[in-house]
């Protein structure tokens, strides 16, 4: 029943546990990658705008929903908009498969952590580290092995509970995160040729913007919160009665924000220092480049790095992994103790596909990223922006923003969002 539903404790839960859902490994990798790719500053103030305008009200739109109803993905979409509710049954699959695939790469960071424990990054050059990703993703007992342990870590954190499970792992985990980051950050700042990383970063150049640029740098708001799929959703399920909404997605966009920012001035100020580097070189920076100039700072700053790798790909998948136990918690009525390891063998299946044929992995990365995501955002949008009572919408906020926030998620979301979609297919 709604009633006997679980809550986090706090509203520090809950933005912590929001936060984590959005802080992944898209912040640390994606977020740089995505910058040296299109210009540098100019991307960056495109992001915060479009994160702005667009993704935040996207997100206010899966809280309202989540929070209003007390169900997941497909219950509150069921209780607003029956007609609707194949878009939740969609997000209940697409954060399975989520859970399955991102748990391969989760495994992979694993994988580099213990290895920056033992020291299997000293002296590395840049051929040889291409070459121990290259073996280990290929390498299919060792990916399986890692991929299986991440996601039973997984598991125990969700089966624990949502708040003491959830709620205390985002709690000490999150803000461990940003120092682990920001330590990161002043030793790659203190490094020859950083200068040039922060210029890039913090000096526009819109000349390099195009198109394509502005609509990953939407693109990039929108992956960045982890919207579309009902995490966010679900976990405003759990928010108590009293817990004011606009707050809360104000400090979860921001610490998703800055935490992007902080990734960038981790990442680029150490691909700078390196005569040659390409600053758009890819998500290969974070397991073949990144060793390589991280272990010239030491033994310790690699250990910090791939740890802080470790508990963002953590963090995010699991809110993928709480979407599908709360469906079956709220709609097939089956306890938590018996939800979590029937998600937990199925995941195992399809992510062991995916850890073994990359075909069926990009599919998966390419089906979720690019059509589960955007449309599931654009139907929660479409929810609440001209479905969903208005009385209900307009008491989430307060007089003043209201007008200016139903306008944004009523009309320049969906736009925004079709956009993304048509974007990516093309």
């Amino acid at each position: 029943m709604a009633g006997d539903r679980e809550n986090f404790s706090s509203r520090l839960a809950v933005i912590m546990a929001l936060a984590g859902s959005a802080i992944g490994l898209g912040n640390i990798w994606r977020f740089p990658y995505m910058v040296g790719k299109h210009g540098g500053g100019a991307f960056i103030i495109i992001y915060i705008v479009c994160s702005l305008l667009v993704s935040l009200p996207v997100f206010f739109s899966e809280v309202v929903l989540g929070k209003y109803t007390r169900r997941g993905a497909l219950g509150a979409v069921r209780k607003v908009a029956p007609k609707w509710s194949w878009a939740g049954y969609m997000g209940i699959i697409a954060s399975f498969v989520i859970t399955s695939y991102y748990s391969v790469v989760g495994g992979w960071s694993l994988d580099y952590f213990v290895r920056s424990i033992f020291g299997g990054f000293k002296g590395l050059s840049f051929e040889a580290s291409a070459g121990i990703f290259a073996s280990m993703s290929a390498s299919g007992w060792e990916t399986l092995v890692c991929f299986f342990v991440f996601l039973l870590l997984t598991a125990i954190i969700v089966a624990v509970g949502v708040d003491k499970g959830i709620g205390n792992f985002s709690k000490v985990m999150m803000p461990l995160l940003f120092l682990m980051i920001v330590l990161i950050v002043i030793k790659s700042m203190s490094l020859p040729g950083a200068k040039q990383g922060l210029e890039y970063l913090m000096k526009p150049d819109f000349s390099k913007l195009d198109g394509p640029g502005i609509a990953a740098a939407l693109g990039q708001s929108f992956f960045s919160l982890s919207l579309g799929v009902g995490c966010v959703l679900t976990y405003s399920s759990y928010m108590k009665e009293n817990e004011k909404i606009v707050p809360t997605g104000l400090w979860t966009a921001l610490f998703d924000t800055f935490f992007a920012l902080l990734a960038g001035f981790a990442v680029m100020p150490a691909v700078f220092s390196v005569e040659g580097m390409e600053p758009g070189a890819g998500p290969s920076l974070v397991f073949e480049t990144l060793p390589v100039i991280f272990s010239r700072m030491g033994t310790v700053v690699p250990i910090i790095f791939f740890f802080a790798v470790l508990i963002a790909a953590l963090s995010s998948s699991i809110s993928m992994y709480e979407v599908v136990v709360a469906w079956l918690v709220d709609e097939k009525h089956i306890s938590r103790k018996k939800a979590v390891p029937l998600v937990f063998v199925a995941a195992a299946v399809l992510g062991a596909v995916c850890a073994v044929a990359p075909k069926v992995f990009s599919a998966c990365d390419f089906a979720t990223s690019n059509i589960f995501m955007t449309l599931g955002a654009f139907v929660f949008s479409i929810v609440v922006g001209w479905i969903m009572p208005e009385e209900a919408v307009r008491s989430t906020f307060s007089n003043r923003i209201y007008p200016f926030v139903r306008f944004l998620i009523k009309w320049v979301a969906p736009v925004a969002i079709a956009a993304i979609a048509v974007t990516n297919l093309l």
